[in-house]
Parts: structure tokens; C-alpha cells; sequence
């Protein structure tokens, strides 16, 4: 199963890029569920569960600053991996867009229903604090 959704940021693309990477502040705009701790420079791990997946799953996060893109996994196996990719869109503004992709156990057993909206609907409350936190950071720098 595949999930995605996509957001306007108010900054262009490498400070929005440097606050979505910011292990620290990753808290701020990821599902409640998800935790997530800096293990090294650009490597980090996370832990939680999502939607109807109640056993906690650890996985790794890796930075690729160059590219302007995050991607993550499930420690376990590839059943579960996601991207987050940030691109310029003119004016000071970038798009943020995220995947997540679910092989093998899924959160939801139909690819309609309830389980695929709550995990849409938290991609994009996902998209919405970040945007939150990016235009604080905007408007208050050294926030």
C-alpha cells in the first residue's frame, strides 16, 4: 500500500529542507506515535507505531542534504520504507512531498476504508505542523 501527500512551504527549499532534517526539532511536526533520536551525523533511529500496526517497529533515518531528501525504514525488512523530497517552487516558496510505502503486513487490509484515510489525514496534519514550524522559524529566526 502506498501513501503520499504533499504541501507548499512557506521558504524556499534548503531551509525548509534543514528544519524537516533537524533530528531535534522532528518532534514538533511528526505523528504523535513516532519518536525519533540522532544516532549519528545524518543517521538517525525511530520507533512507533501507525494506525492499526500497534506493535512498536524500530527503523533508520538517513539524510541526503544534496538532494534535498530524507529516507527511512523499518529495521526489520523492507515492509516498510518512506521519503520526504523538498523542491524549489519559485518565490520563496517549496513543496514538500511524502511517501510512505507499505509491503508485506499494511495498515489497513483494503486499500479503501477508514485506516487509509486516518493515514492519509496524518500525512497531511504531518505536512501542516511542519509548515507551521517552518513559518515560525521564518518569521522568528534563531528559533
Amino acid at each position: 500500500m502506498e501513501y503520499e501527500a504533499s504541501r507548499t512551504m512557506p521558504a524556499e527549499s534548503r531551509i525548509v529542507f534543514d528544519i524537516a532534517a533537524d533530528v531535534a526539532a522532528m518532534n514538533q511536526w511528526l505523528p504523535e506515535e513516532v519518536r525519533v533520536h540522532e544516532v549519528a551525523p545524518g543517521l538517525a533511529e525511530a520507533a512507533g507505531s501507525l494506525v492499526d500496526v500497534r506493535e512498536e517497529r524500530d527503523g533508520m533515518l538517513l539524510g541526503a542534504p544534496e538532494r534535498l531528501r530524507l529516507e527511512w525504514g523499518s529495521r526489520d525488512g523492507p515492509d516498510y520504507t518512506g521519503w520526504l523530497q523538498v523542491t524549489d517552487q519559485g518565490a520563496g516558496t517549496s513543496e514538500v512531498v511524502v511517501h510512505l510505502s507499505f509491503r508485506g503486513h499494511r495498515p489497513s487490509g483494503e486499500d479503501a476504508g477508514p485506516n487509509r484515510d486516518v493515514m492519509q489525514r496524518m500525512l497531511e496534519d504531518s505536512l501542516e505542523r511542519l509548515a507551521e514550524e517552518v513559518g515560525r522559524r521564518v518569521t522568528q529566526p534563531g528559533s
